[in-house]
């Protein structure tokens, strides 16, 4: 059975996420996982999802190396892990196939190709914001949870509780509960 696994960094995405789900299934894949949140910070539940639901003999497909991990060691991970279960993998772009040894040294070398591109990307980022910031150009992100202070403090008065304060007022239920308990202290 093919398996896919799809993945965008954010739902601001959609024509990306799309995109992979179509080639996921012009892939032949009977069953597709797939989430759009960053592979940096977050737990991705439907990749654990994926690789628990893989079968000896089953092809994990994903379209890019990037799509699946952003660090070497985390793609031998889930490489190891797949290889473990006895479940090739396929790269769709480029082409390549673990299953065969030429295909797990392609995979390796672009692995570590694609985190390279990663931390040269970030180091880049983080330069252009360090020259923003000292041209004044760059003043960080607004703090949206701060400026919902008056309403989340308003809320809470009225009796609602965290969970339907965040949810209303779209920040997490951590800052909800940080904003309250700096307002009690």
């Amino acid at each position: 059975m093919k398996v896919g696994y799809a993945r965008t960094s954010t739902v601001e995405q959609q024509a990306g996420y799309d995109a992979q789900l179509r080639d996921l299934e012009t892939a032949g894949c009977e069953r597709v996982f797939g989430e759009q949140l960053s592979s940096v910070d977050a737990k991705r539940d439907q990749l654990d999802a994926a690789l628990a639901f893989v079968r000896e003999g089953d092809v994990f497909v994903i379209t890019k190396i990037d799509r699946l991990a952003r660090s070497i060691k985390h793609l031998c991970e889930i490489a190891e892990t797949l290889e473990k279960k006895g479940v090739a993998l396929q790269v769709l772009s480029p082409s390549m196939d673990t299953s065969t040894p030429a295909g797990r040294l392609t995979f390796g070398i672009f692995g570590v190709v694609a985190q390279f591109e990663r931390e040269i990307m970030l180091e880049r980022q983080k330069e252009g914001v360090q020259r923003a910031k000292a041209q004044g150009k760059y003043k960080g992100r607004a703090p949206t949870a701060r400026a919902c202070t008056a309403n989340v403090v308003s809320l809470s008065a009225q009796g609602m509780g965290g969970a339907a304060i965040a949810k209303q007022l779209g920040i997490s239920r951590m800052s909800v509960w940080r904003i309250l308990n700096e307002k009690a202290e």
